[in-house]
C-alpha cells in the first residue's frame, strides 16, 4: 500500500514553514534588504520590521518590548542564559556560583553548566526526574543553597513530552528570593512548550526564557531570549553594540521577521486538534501492538507527544522502515540523533540502555490529519511484527504503563 503522502511525525525537530510566513519574510530578502542598525530609509524600514517582531513576541510572553532579545536559536539563547549569569555573579563577587539544572535537559543547557563545572568556574547540582520525567519540586527547594544564582528547568521535554511544574518552581524560588542579598533567577527553555502551552512570563514566575523559530513553522536560525528586566546577565557575543548593547551581531531581519508572524499565528485551538489525534496514535498502538511502552507521563504531556519503546524491535530500524513508506518519524532528539549513546532522557527515567535503542518518537503537527494516522495505524504493527521476528524476538509480555 503506498503512503497518502509524505506524512511528517517530527514536528520536535523541526516544523516546515508556514507559506503566511514565509511570505512575510520574503521582501527582507532582496527588495527590503537594509541593515537595521543603517539610519538611512532602508535601514530604518529593517529597524521597524525588527521592532514590529519584538512586539509580536513581547505580546505572546506578557512582557515589555525591551525584554525581548533576539538570537541566532534557542541553542544561542540557553547558552547565554547560563553562561551569563554565571559570569555576572561571579562578578559580583560569588567564587563559584551554585547552577541547578535538571538530568533531562536539552543539551543546550546541560553542556553549558557542565563546562562551567568543568572549569572551576561554577558548581552544578543535576536533579533527578521521577519515572515521569517530572521533576519533584521539594527536591528542588532541598537543592537550593546561600550561592544559588539560577535555576534552569525546561517547560517541556523535547523527547518525551513531559510538562514540568514551571508555575510551582516559579512560586517557590519568588519565595525564598524574599530576604536574599542576591535573588535566584529562573530560566525556563520552552521551545517545545511554545506551540501548546501559554508562556506568559509573569504567570510562570521566570526571569529568563529561551525560544525558536523553527518550532513554531517560522524559520531557522533565529530565536529569543526573554530577560526580565533587572536581571543581572553579561553578554555572550561582543562586539557592535546591537540589540542594546546585549547581544552584538548584524540582525537577520527576515528571520526575525518570520518569527515574529509565527509567534503571532499561534492559536490557542492547535493543541486540542492535534491531542486528538495524538491520543487516537497511542491507543491504536497500545491496542494493536503487544510489548510496548508508552514513555513519560499520560496527563502532563505535551498534546502532540507519543514516545515507544517497542520491544524486540530496534528504533532506528522501526525509523528506516516507516521513512521507506512516506512516514518520518524519530528516535528521540535531533540534535542527538547521530550519537550511539543512549539517551540521557531515558536513562534518568530509568530505562536501561538496550530500552534506549527501541525506542521512537511521534511528534504530530497542525498539518497531521486523521487519515495520516489512519495510515500509520496500519502500517506499523506488521513493521514491528517482521522486525521482532528478524531479531529472533520472543514475547515477555510486557504490559503497557497506560
Amino acid at each position: 500500500m503506498k503512503a497518502l503522502k509524505k506524512i511528517y511525525l517530527d514536528n520536535a525537530a523541526t516544523t516546515p514553514v508556514d507559506p503566511v510566513v514565509s511570505a512575510k519574510m520574503r521582501p527582507y530578502f532582496s527588495q527590503k534588504y537594509g541593515n537595521a542598525s543603517s539610519v538611512h530609509q532602508l535601514g530604518e524600514e529593517a529597524r521597524r520590521a525588527v521592532e514590529a517582531a519584538r512586539r509580536q513576541t513581547a505580546n505572546f510572553l506578557g512582557c515589555l518590548s525591551e525584554e525581548v532579545y533576539f538570537t541566532s536559536g534557542a541553542t544561542e539563547s540557553d547558552n547565554w542564559a547560563i553562561g551569563g549569569v554565571a559570569e555576572k555573579m561571579a562578578s559580583r563577587g560569588i567564587k563559584k556560583p551554585h547552577l541547578i539544572t535538571s538530568a533531562i535537559e536539552h543539551k543546550a543547557v546541560l553542556e553549558p553548566c557542565q563546562v562551567l563545572e568543568k572549569k572551576g568556574w561554577a558548581e552544578l547540582t543535576v536533579l533527578p526526574v521521577n519515572k515521569d520525567g517530572l521533576v519533584e519540586v521539594k527536591e528542588l527547594e532541598k537543592s537550593i543553597r546561600k550561592d544559588t544564582v539560577l535555576v534552569s528547568v525546561m517547560f517541556a521535554n523535547s523527547e518525551i513530552g513531559t510538562i514540568q511544574p514551571i508555575k510551582e518552581i516559579g512560586q517557590l524560588l519568588k519565595k525564598l528570593n524574599a530576604g536574599r542579598k542576591e535573588k535566584i533567577y529562573f530560566h525556563t527553555d520552552a521551545v517545545q512548550a511554545i506551540n501548546y502551552l501559554s508562556c506568559k512570563v509573569d504567570e510562570l514566575g521566570v526571569d529568563l526564557l529561551s525560544l525558536s523559530g523553527h518550532k513554531i513553522y517560522g524559520p531557522k536560525g533565529v530565536g529569543v531570549l526573554y530577560l526580565r528586566k533587572g536581571t543581572a546577565i553579561s553578554p555572550l557575543i561582543r562586539g557592535g553594540g546591537h540589540e542594546r548593547g546585549m547581544r552584538s551581531g548584524t540582525e537577520n531581519v527576515a528571520g526575525i521577521v518570520g518569527l515574529g508572524e509565527a509567534i503571532k499565528r499561534i492559536s490557542p485551538a492547535r493543541g486540542a486538534q492535534v491531542k486528538k489525534l495524538r491520543n487516537k496514535l497511542i491507543t491504536g498502538i497500545l491496542k494493536d501492538i503487544p510489548d510496548v511502552i508508552l514513555n513519560g507521563s499520560l496527563r502532563e504531556r505535551l498534546p502532540n507527544n507519543a514516545h515507544f519503546s517497542f520491544a524486540g524491535a530496534e528504533g532506528e530500524s522501526v525509523v528506516f522502515v516507516l521513512s521507506r513508506k512516506g512516514v518520518f518519524t524519530s528516535t528521540g532528539s535531533a540534535c542527538a540523533s547521530h550519537s550511539l549513546s543512549p539517551s540521557h532522557v531515558l536513562s534518568a527515567i530509568g530505562l536501561a540502555p538496550e530500552q534506549s535503542h527501541i525506542s521512537v518518537r511521534f511528534t504530530l503537527g497542525k498539518q497531521t490529519t486523521a487519515a495520516e494516522i489512519d495510515y500509520v495505524l496500519r502500517i506499523l504493527p506488521p513493521i514491528i511484527e517482521r522486525l521482532r521476528k528478524i531479531a529472533g524476538y520472543k514475547s515477555v509480555k510486557v504490559r503497557p504503563r497506560y
